[in-house]
């Protein structure tokens, strides 16, 4: 059995958030600042997950999950440039496509005998479920903290104050010329 380090722990809770967060990328509607943030946040986990794997070896070993890793590195990096580029269906099929292949490598991980994670879930599930359920939790956070935005929990007549605007009174536009007038 591959032994529980912190390489290993690391990969299998980025693994976990990258599972987490992409339900959210796919399905929400809006794509907006919170989209390219998470966006950035589940890159970062993915590219984690993909080198992080090449020091996990079997026997000494690689496996297909390696050339999967490979392909992901490559395929998330597709995803990224097309999102900056604009180019929205090649964007959206990289990321999917990328989803879809660390959720058949978790499967993978999972179903197989012998792996870490099916050895953890019979010896001690409590753990396991708890690990899983912290790792949605930060994700929620993340996406909480992220829709409040810059929110700091001032009424509107409050930021007006701050804002050096009296209340009630009409902010001074501009002329054409760049001349303020009140």
């Amino acid at each position: 059995m591959e032994h529980w380090n912190v390489l290993l722990v690391s990969h299998v809770i980025a693994a976990l958030f990258v599972l987490a967060i992409g339900p959210f990328q796919i399905l929400r509607q809006r794509r907006d600042r919170i989209h390219r943030t998470m966006g950035y946040l589940w890159v970062a986990a993915m590219y984690y997950v993909c080198i992080s794997s090449f020091w996990i070896v079997t026997a000494g070993h690689f496996t297909w999950l390696h050339g999967l890793s490979a392909f992901t590195i490559v395929t998330v990096t597709l995803g990224l440039v097309n999102a900056i580029r604009r180019n929205i269906p090649s964007h959206l099929g990289n990321m999917i496509g990328s989803y879809i292949g660390i959720a058949v490598a978790f499967v993978f991980a999972v179903a197989v005998p012998g792996r870490a994670i099916p050895q953890l879930l019979a010896e001690d599930p409590a753990a396991a479920v708890f690990v899983a359920g912290l790792v949605v939790l930060s994700v929620v956070v993340v996406f909480v903290s992220l829709k409040r935005g810059g929110r700091t929990g001032m009424r509107p007549s409050s930021r007006r104050a701050h804002s050096g605007v009296r209340p009630g009174a009409q902010p001074a536009e501009t002329e054409p010329a760049g001349r303020l007038t009140s």
